[in-house]
């Protein structure tokens, strides 16, 4: 309830209210959105995510990256594993920019519900940003305590508010029971066919109902995919029960602009004070949700080589998964602020928000299709690529949105997915540019310095990707200054398709004085490096790693060089002994 559910759960705060600033609230409008409200969670939400999507994972692990990983081994064509890899870039970047929007909209809609009361109902635009500002600025602030110790009460609080906007839904129906008939779909297709080029627009403030849906399958990896499903029917319940509640109370009060406060207010204004509380606390734990994913989003791509090293902090000593990672937080903590000061307004956000999310939408759905197809399970592609041609659809509608700061979403997206193409081509072309030596002949050379010069005692180790193909550094240390220690180690971590799994051995000695010892990890695995080589009996003296110099007139690959220089070296990204460290520098032209 308090991790997965914690995005879509605050939608209903400011839904209704936006979708109305774009039409008229006449009974008819009210019923024939509320029915592509109810369509829009069952066709985007239950069928794409908690059905087709949750299918598919590697060992119960989801998400955009998953998904690449499972259909790029399906696939013939080099250039289709392209397409692909990048429709996955895209993917990751897109969710990202949705992460910088959400935590804003969350907290600046329920600040706002202040004004229903009497006392406060004349504070100004201003005082609400600053109260929602320092609200941001302390949930950030926490984030490096690590937040084991708080979020087990998350699910209670989550449970408490489906079950009060579930119970104020079902009050509000009871006094408008005509609302009940948009749970037919043939309302929702008559509004679209009525209002034309209008009631296409209005699809993309529908799709705010269905924000954080793709957090069912990115988090199946955490939580696993049962509790999930079974978490989802009664939060889809709750949901449904609220916003049909949301629109009778709109039939009866057509000028209503902060519909699911003044509901609450109406119903039960003694309550309303504890109900403005309780959201306030619900939009932290959404805003909560959405940073601990963005950190295990950007613990993926680091993993997967995607995107730079960063410093990765371990928060608690139970969960691996409670990670830390200090420059996508005040990043986002910025963003933050900045979409807050720029915005003013829920509504104005409202306006900018959604086209990060159909985006993602629409791309799982095209490689969930693909799937699909490839593994010839016709049914469910025929199914998977009716809702891919819905996810379009709203995300053309969304298309509306990118003049009224929609752009923003796409500026942020850019940004991240710029980076990410400027980091993998920078790596791949420096790779080629380092010309490691073959193994068979780096081992003719090794031999014969072995044998003829003096040793030091004891045992160092060199970090090698690939074992057949020695690095620049390893021969300039060996060969050019001569230092051999008794004891050689090559040490390779390799990254392996699954997400959770830790190997390590020792491979055949190459030579005298000369291992390997290889550790292969899941792509979402934290490892501590130096525990594994202490349990297999390694103790080292030394540590020697390579870092390179890169200089360039290339624009693109001075960036390449700044992103380089200002991520740490993957020494520290594996928080080896930084007493027994040796960094070799070697230049390269780019």
């Amino acid at each position: 309830m308090g991790l997965v559910f914690g995005d879509i759960e605050t939608s209903p705060i400011y839904t209704l209210t936006v979708i109305f600033l774009l039409t008229r609230p006449t009974e008819a409008h009210v019923i024939g959105v509320l029915s592509l409200i109810v369509w829009t969670l069952i066709i985007l939400v239950t069928l794409e995510y908690a059905w087709l999507a949750m299918s598919l994972g590697k060992k119960g692990e989801g998400g955009t990256i998953v998904l690449k990983e499972i259909l790029v081994p399906l696939l013939k064509s080099s250039r289709n594993v392209a397409f692909v890899t990048i429709l996955a870039y895209i993917g990751t970047s897109f969710l990202i920019g949705d992460g910088v929007i959400t935590p804003a909209i969350s907290i600046l809609s329920a600040v706002e519900g202040m004004r229903i009361i009497p006392a406060f109902e004349n504070i100004g635009q201003g005082t609400i940003m600053f109260i929602s500002g320092l609200i941001a600025i302390a949930l950030f602030s926490v984030q490096s305590k690590g937040i084991e110790k708080i979020t087990w009460v998350f699910g209670p609080i989550m449970v408490l508010w489906f079950l009060s906007i579930a119970f104020s839904g079902v009050a509000s129906i009871f006094y408008t029971p005509s609302v009940l008939k948009a749970i037919n779909p043939y309302y929702g297709i008559k509004f679209l066919l009525d209002n034309g080029i209008t009631g296409f627009f209005v699809l993309s403030e529908v799709i705010l109902c269905a924000t954080g849906g793709e957090a069912l399958y990115a988090d199946m990896g955490h939580l696993g995919r049962e509790p999930i499903l079974k978490a989802w029917r009664f939060v889809f319940l709750a949901l449904v029960l609220n916003y049909l509640g949301q629109g009778a109370f709109i039939i009866r009060n057509p000028g209503s602009t902060n519909v699911l406060f003044q509901m609450i207010n109406q119903q039960a204004s003694l309550l309303y004070i504890p109900f403005l509380i309780l959201s306030i606390t619900a939009t932290i734990i959404a805003s909560q949700a959405m940073i601990s994913g963005m950190f295990s989003i950007v613990y993926q791509g680091i993993t997967t080589r995607i995107m730079p090293m960063l410093k990765i902090d371990y928060t608690s000593g139970l969960l691996k998964s409670q990670i830390y990672i200090s420059t996508v937080n005040w990043a986002l903590l910025i963003s933050v602020l900045f979409m807050i000061a720029l915005f003013k307004e829920s509504s104005s956000l409202a306006a900018a928000y959604g086209l990060a999310v159909t985006g993602t939408m629409s791309i799982t759905g095209i490689m969930m299709t693909s799937i699909f197809y490839h593994r010839k399970q016709i049914s469910k592609a025929v199914i998977s690529l009716f809702i891919t041609f819905v996810d379009l659809t709203f995300l053309l509608s969304n298309s509306y949105k990118i003049p009224h700061g929609g752009y923003w979403s796409v500026v942020i997206a850019a940004i991240i997915f710029s980076l990410i193409v400027i980091f993998t081509s920078g790596q791949k072309r420096l790779y080629e540019l380092m010309s490691p030596t073959k193994i068979d002949d780096f081992l003719k050379q090794y031999n014969d310095i072995y044998a003829s010069e003096n040793k030091i005692s004891g045992t160092a180790l060199f970090f090698s990707r690939d074992i057949n193909r020695i690095p620049q550094y390893i021969s300039l240390i060996m060969f050019k200054n001569n230092i051999i220690y008794e004891n050689n180690i090559f040490v390779s971590i390799a990254r392996l398709e699954s997400p959770f799994e830790v190997e390590s051995s020792f491979g055949k000695e190459l030579a005298k004085g000369l291992k390997v010892f290889e550790i292969k990890v899941g792509y979402m695995e934290v490892i501590d490096v130096a525990r594994i080589l202490k349990e297999k009996g390694i103790y080292e003296k030394t540590i020697f790693y390579g870092l390179e110099d890169i200089f360039s007139n290339n624009m693109m690959w001075k960036i390449f060089s700044v992103i380089k220089k200002l991520s740490p070296s993957f020494v520290q990204f594996y928080r080896l002994p930084p007493e027994e460290l040796h960094g070799v520098m070697s230049r390269f032209e780019m």
